[in-house]
């Protein structure tokens, strides 16, 4: 089976990223034909004002991945902007794409709202329509077929339109200055490559005809997208692409200092680069359970990130023994913590030095990638050599 996956170039990484997509790849690269890519188009789709870090941010990806075991004897280990195929493809996708697959895609809307820190008043919009749009379907003089899937389409219609007049002034202007937005934010992720982006992911998955792809449940709509460009090509022009199917991940969800994701954006992660200091700061700084003040205070570690590690990197005894001793109010949070970063710099401590050679060697970890990203280029030319003599160009 060939599976691809990939990641937007962000920086360095850290243990949410381990956890949460490395550790499948690295055991997905013992079973199958894999293909790794370093997407660096798709950091624009967002961030297409920033790019004076992205190149550095390229090679933070690439030392990271060989530290934590992606191996280019096993993978095919590429940045996506060396095959040039990859935008013919695109272009020609874009061609048979309906707009209203774009525009319908949750995943779109989802990082759009959340990018504006709008989905609240999403959220409160259609809660407020919501009975409006019932009483209104109520009375359209014709045979509703699948009532609750028009209701959801009115909702999000509405809700759209009510949101565009907020960035439009026709919706108390004071609004916007409670939100801590504009209207120009509105209109910056308001564009082609943003609404667009889901074709670029379909191209990089079946240029490389990946049988499947692993994803967790919050990315399932780009693989269908990717299905469904695939049928209509295949339809239009003759069978070449295989229909990806999506290899969901049970990962998980590691936690940050704070107690959400873990995330660069919060700036609560813990990253391979860190030092030991560094680290030892970063866990001292945990969240615990809001309830226990103090040592002798019972603890709930089921809710506790610090426990949530102590399951993940200490001893199983040692782990059962913690949690009798949180739950009575014999261990501290203080001690709790110290216990914790022992565990984990265990864990951290020969990865630490693995990165520290692997950087020495940028030279040469950039001629693997080089080499990985022609062996992906000669595959997508072949594809695409196939596409054009389908579609007789």
């Amino acid at each position: 089976m060939k599976v691809l996956s990939g990641m937007r170039p962000t920086g360095k990484l850290h243990l949410g990223h381990y956890f949460g997509v490395i550790k499948n790849w690295i055991e997905l690269q013992e079973k199958h034909e894999t293909l790794f890519m370093i997407a660096d188009w798709h950091a624009l789709t967002t961030n297409y004002k920033n790019t004076e870090q992205i190149k550095e941010n390229v090679e933070q990806v690439m030392i990271d991945w060989i530290t934590l075991g992606l191996d280019p004897k096993k993978s095919i280990l590429f940045v996506q902007s060396e095959v040039k195929e990859e935008l013919e493809l695109f272009l020609i996708f874009s061609m048979i794409t309906p707009k209203s697959w774009l525009e319908w895609n949750p995943t779109y809307k989802d990082m759009k709202l959340n990018l504006l820190k709008i989905s609240d008043l999403e959220l409160s919009f259609k809660g407020g329509l919501r009975d409006l749009v019932k009483e209104f379907l109520a009375k359209v003089p014709y045979q509703v077929e699948d009532f609750e899937a028009l209701e959801d389409m009115l909702l999000d219609t509405v809700s759209d339109t009510f949101i565009r007049a907020v960035f439009e002034g026709m919706l108390e202007p004071e609004l916007l200055k409670r939100l801590n937005v504009s209207k120009r934010d509105f209109y910056d992720t308001d564009t082609y490559g943003f609404l667009g982006y889901p074709v670029l992911q379909a191209v990089d998955i079946l240029i490389y005809k990946a049988d499947a792809v692993p994803v967790g449940e919050d990315q399932l709509p780009h693989i269908e997208l990717s299905r469904e460009i695939a049928r209509k090509f295949n339809q239009l022009y003759g069978e070449i692409f295989p229909e990806p199917k999506a290899l969901l991940t049970e990962t998980p969800r590691l936690l940050g200092i704070d107690g959400r994701k873990m995330s660069k954006s919060y700036n609560n992660a813990i990253f391979f680069a860190d030092d030991k200091e560094e680290v030892r700061q970063k866990v001292m700084r945990f969240f615990t359970d809001p309830q226990k003040l103090r040592k002798g205070d019972p603890g709930r570690p089921h809710i506790c990130p610090v426990f949530f590690y102590h399951r993940l990197f200490t001893e199983g005894e040692k782990t059962k023994q913690i949690e009798a001793d949180c739950m009575s109010g014999a261990l501290g949070c203080v001690d709790c913590k110290r216990i914790m970063f022992d565990s984990l710099e265990k864990f951290l401590e020969p990865i630490r030095e693995r990165r520290r050679e692997v950087e020495k060697s940028i030279a040469e970890i950039k001629e693997v990638f080089q080499e990985g990203s022609k062996k992906a280029r000669e595959i997508a030319k072949k594809t695409l050599e196939e596409v054009k003599e389908r579609i007789k160009l």
